[in-house]
């Protein structure tokens, strides 16, 4: 679901409805496992299927970053996120590395 890859978390699988409570978790356990104040860096390359749920996940664990000192970006989002993005007028709120 979520790997260690060099510097980064990489996301395996579809950033959907159906994953979306277990990736919330699975982030959030990776957020609470990295340095305190360090930037964590979620890699998307490999999410081949993102619907609004997405946002909804990378918000939360924005938030979840936030809230222990700590800096989140997102990397390699796929385009369906950055089109939902856009059309809810939440683009400039995505932490794009």
């Amino acid at each position: 679901m979520i790997e260690q890859s060099g510097d980064s978390l990489r996301v395996t699988v579809p950033m959907v409805i159906a994953n979306a409570s277990a990736l919330l978790e699975a982030g959030r356990q990776c957020l609470q496992a990295a340095q305190q104040a360090g930037k964590t860096v979620f890699d998307l390359s490999a999410v081949d299927e993102a619907d609004s749920s997405s946002l909804t996940v990378v918000f939360a664990w924005l938030r979840s970053a936030r809230e222990r000192g700590a800096t989140l970006c997102i990397s390699h989002p796929p385009a369906s996120m950055i089109s939902l993005a856009e059309l809810y007028g939440v683009s400039d709120f995505l932490p794009l590395a």
